[in-house]
This record gives C-alpha cells, structure tokens and sequence, in this order.
C-alpha cells in the first residue's frame, strides 16, 4: 500500500498535501504526519483554520493493486447492516431509487458521494483485505480509524483505479477552530493479531462480564405484550435457568410503555407498573432489561405533541422521520433533562440492570452546522453512557464506531425476524432488513469485535415451532453460530413450551458460550468455517448458509462428509 496523493478541498479550493511537510496555505495550516506505531503506520491530520472556513473534502488515497482472489470486508453503516467480506468484482447491493426515501436514513444510502456500483466498495470505521486460498489464521491487510468521535471514517476501495481512499465523513463542515481529523493505522498479519493491535491503540478498556444467556420479549410476541404474558415466561425462563446453573438478563422489548418518547408510563397492560415487574425479575435470579429507544418519540406521544421544539429538523426545516417516528435533537436540553430523568426512573427508581437503546443512529441525521455525524452520535452515546453509570447498555442499530469503548454490549447483526430471508427487502437489497441470513453474514464477518470493542449480542435463536418460518436445520444453526461467536445468547421463546429435544438443544449449545475463535474462514458460496477452543480442546465448525450441498472433508479423515443445504457441524480438530 503506496501513498499516492492527500486532497483537502476547502471553501471549494482543492490543496495537495504531503506528510511530514508544512503544509500552509492563505486559509488553513494542516498538520499531516505518517508514522510508525505498534508494528504498523498511523497517519493523522490535524487541521488548524486561520479563519471560518467550510470543508468540502478530505481524503488520502492509496495505491493498492490486489491479487484477483483478495476480498474486501465492508462493514455497514451501522449494527443492523450486512457486512461481509466482498470479492473485488462484486458491488455492495443499494435500494432502488424508489425505495430510498422511504428506508435509506435506516444505513448509508442519504450520505451523498460514495462511489457505488461494480468494483467500487465501501466500509465503515475500519475493513481489512483477505484471500480466498489464504490458510487458517491467515495473515490481512489492515485499516482502522483511531477517532470517530470526530467523524466518521469511510475506507473507499477502487478496483479499475487499484486505490484505496480513506476519506473524513465531514464534506461541507462549517469550521472555526482546530480540528483533530483524520486519524487511522494500518499493519498487516494474523487477523487476531490485527484486531489486538488496533483496540490496544484505541486504548478502551475490554468489556467487563462473563458471557450470559437471556431472554427478551420482541422476537415472538413484537409489541404486544403485557404484564401477564411477560411473568409467565419469566416462570418458564427462570427455571431453565436454575436447571442449567445459569443466570442472564431478562428483557422487556417494545412494547411496555404508553408510547414511544413517553417513557415514564407504562401502558394499561401493566397494571403494577414497571418497578413491581423489575421486582419479580430478580426475585428469580435473572437481570432485569428494559428496551427503549431515546432519540425518537411516536407521532401520537404526549412528548411530540407538548415539545414540537425537541423535533430534530434538517436543513429545510422539516421533521426528520424515521419509519414511523420522529428523530428528536439531542441538543435541546429540554429533551437532555427529560432523558436524564428517564434513566435515573428507569435504572435507580424502578431497579433494571440493563438498557436495550434502539435507533441509535437516528440522533445524528441532520447534524449542527459545525459538527459532523460523528461528533453527535459520539456525543450521544457519551451522554447516555454517563447516564447509565455502572448499568449496563446494549446498543442496537448503532454506527458501531460510536459504540467501541462506549457500549457494553452491542448488536453486530440485524434483526433475526422468523425466517431464512424476507421476499420483499430481500428483494429491495436492503442491507438493514431483517432475517436470519443477512443477520448470519454480520455476525460471522464482525467476530473480532467480541470481547475487544463490547460484547457482541447476534439478536436471538429460534427453537419454537410456531410463529416462525425456519426449518429445524436452519434453526440449529443459527444457534450454533450465536452460542460460539456471541456473548449474549438470546431467545423469545416460550421455553415453557420447548420439548424435550429443544430444551436439550438449547442446554447443549451453552457448552459453546465463552469459546476462544482462532479464525472464522468465510469461503466461496456462503460456506464459513470457524476455528475454536473449548475447554482446552480445540473444534472446527463447519456453516453452510446456502442451498447448495457442500462436500468436505472430515477433519484428519480420508472419506469426504456432505453438509446439507443450511446445515453447520462441529468436529473435534
């Protein structure tokens, strides 16, 4: 990877840059250094405007020609993208036009001057580069952004061009004052190695915590749930959880509160109110979990209707919608007061452990003039995360740059929802859609942020038989892949209803929790292998998400074994 060219483009004027070397023009001084640092090279910009100036652009471009089978990892904008590894030829799939003012605030589909279509690919906050034929631990090519908590980081792979350009997420910011802008390392080895490196330099302090089991209300019964519904499978879980020697979380998911925005009243459908069922969730031994979402409030709730002020509004005055809420202004301090009155309700008053915020990336869709996206969801999840104290978060649909450090546990994955794959967003190739194949590709591609960046929490296993759509094969492994690479295993299921071979599932798949991954080989056609030790045994573990039969060969064995159309096994190495 050769440095090819820095480009600042400001007040519409484009300046060349060098590393090392003064940099000064009439309007700004850029400091921009290469160095090396913890068997890599960091490069940082640091800017210093001699006056008001507007930023157009700033990107730093690389040469960087790549044998024909090496593949890029495109991390999605946010928790709920599919990420993967990409072959160099492919294009990262985007909505049709008609579909985009609809649903392209939920990734990166409003953020214009991405290069997009065949050959060009992008990733978030960090992406490394892989082969094909490449071994077990096999050795990456890797780029990771140091502060996002200016901007986000955008790496840009050219295939006809041979470029890789790491652009600041900051066109057209109003700028008065020194600004710390770019900053990312790259290096290359064992992928483990690569990851280790990066979040030491980060220097977050490692997740806390020994991987747990939960529950939570959403899969199975969407919103509507009530008191009555919620302490029977509190019973059903609580004693599988005795019975297994475990204990976990136990979450109440949408649904429990008058509206949403509205969060210091529950609905009529819990007559005890919030406190009393926190209460009867630790009196069973389980952590009491309680979903909301901070940056948005429902049309109909008594907050958009009393502050139209806290509304978070673009450029054309307009309320800034998300499916069907408003996203709200985190700089209000209206809204910052309320919010700090909900979660010491919530957390102090009423006694949760845990908080599931939702919709995270809704706060930063129409940034202040002088800040960038990165700066507010930064500020936002530093703002919650002092409101939570010692509690614990789980941060979902969240740029997962923003969460590093920040989050305790974190979702790496969409929506599971009750089948393989939905026809119609399936169909619309959103990369935010739920199903357990999109969801799958994320958790196998974000396994090295488990235990560096949070905990990762892959959304929930299905073992029930009714109110979902997947075969019992699908539904194994979909566990599998949850119980190895996840240090929250979640379920909605009625356990209470599971039959003998289900629950025996389920208390197998808990031998898994707490693995140690080597490596996770995504191989062509949707095949994945994954590399682990357990118990001071090592195992390989074999996934094929697609609708072909694979063959392969058993570990250390001659004969060939066929695994089945979305079947996973794992062998002892």
């Amino acid at each position: 990877m050769q440095f090819r060219q820095a480009i600042l483009i400001v007040n519409r004027q484009s300046r060349n840059l060098q590393p090392g070397k003064a940099n000064s023009f009439d309007e700004i001084y850029v400091d921009f250094q290469r160095q090396p640092e913890n068997g890599g090279e960091r490069w940082t910009v640091f800017l210093h405007p001699k006056q008001d100036l507007t930023i157009d652009r700033l990107e730093i471009q690389f040469d960087l020609p790549l044998p024909p089978d090496t593949r890029f990892f495109a991390n999605g904008y946010q928790s709920h993208s599919e990420s993967r590894l990409y072959a160099q030829d492919e294009k990262i799939a985007r909505l049709p036009f008609f579909a985009r003012k609809f649903m392209g605030l939920y990734g990166d589909e409003h953020i214009p001057a991405i290069p997009r279509g065949r050959g060009y690919l992008h990733s978030w906050t960090y992406t490394y580069l892989s082969r094909y034929s490449a071994p077990t631990q096999r050795d990456v090519q890797f780029c990771g952004s140091l502060n996002e908590s200016t901007g986000f980081t955008l790496f840009l792979y050219d295939r006809a061009g041979a470029t890789l350009t790491v652009r600041k997420d900051m066109d057209g910011l109003q700028l008065t004052h020194s600004f710390p802008a770019l900053d990312f390392w790259v290096g290359e080895g064992s992928e483990a190695d690569m990851f280790d490196r990066y979040f030491q330099l980060l220097g977050h302090v490692k997740p806390a915590g020994a991987p747990a089991i939960g529950w939570t209300s959403g899969n199975r019964y969407g919103a509507h749930i009530s008191e009555g519904l919620i302490l029977e499978n509190l019973d059903a879980f609580a004693g599988f959880c005795r019975e297994s020697g475990r204990s976990g979380f136990f979450q109440i998911d949408d649904g429990w509160q008058s509206a949403v925005g509205d969060w210091l009243s529950a609905k009529p459908a819990f007559p005890q109110g919030m406190a009393v069922v926190a209460q009867k969730i630790r009196a069973q031994g389980l952590s009491p979990a309680l979903w909301m979402a901070p940056f948005v409030a429902a049309k109909d709730s008594d907050l958009v209707r009393q502050h139209p002020d806290w509304l978070l509004r673009g450029k054309d005055g307009k309320p800034q919608i998300v499916d069907r809420y408003f996203a709200l202004d985190f700089y209000n301090n209206g809204l910052r007061n309320y919010l700090a009155g909900v979660f010491h309700t919530i957390l102090d008053r009423w006694g949760y452990d845990m908080l599931k915020l939702d919709l995270l990336f809704a706060v930063c869709l129409a940034p202040p003039p002088g800040k960038t996206r990165g700066q507010v969801m930064h500020e936002a999840m530093t703002f919650v995360r002092q409101l939570a104290g010692s509690k614990k978060i789980l941060a979902c649909a969240v740029p997962l740059g923003a969460a590093f450090g920040l989050a305790d546990y974190c979702r790496t994955g969409g929506e599971v929802h009750t089948g393989w794959e939905q026809r119609w967003p399936g169909w619309l190739r959103f990369r935010e859609r739920a199903g357990a194949l999109a969801s799958l590709h994320s958790t196998l591609g974000r396994w090295q942020l488990n235990g560096r960046a949070f905990h990762n929490v892959p959304d929930v296993f299905i073992l029930r038989d009714d109110q979902q759509h997947l075969t019992p094969v699908q539904q194994q492994t979909l566990l599998t892949v949850h119980a190895v690479l996840g240090d929250l295993l979640l379920t909605s299921d009625q356990v209470a209803g599971y039959s003998p071979e289900q629950t025996s599932e389920f208390q197998a798949a808990l031998d898994w929790q707490g693995s140690r991954i080597i490596a996770v080989n995504d191989l062509e056609g949707d095949f994945y292998s994954i590399e682990f030790e357990n118990n001071g045994q090592r195992y390989f573990a074999s996934v094929n998400l697609s609708k072909r039969t694979w063959a392969l060969s058993a570990t250390g064995k001659k004969e060939d074994m066929e695994l089945q159309p979305f079947e996973s096994i794992v062998l002892k190495c």
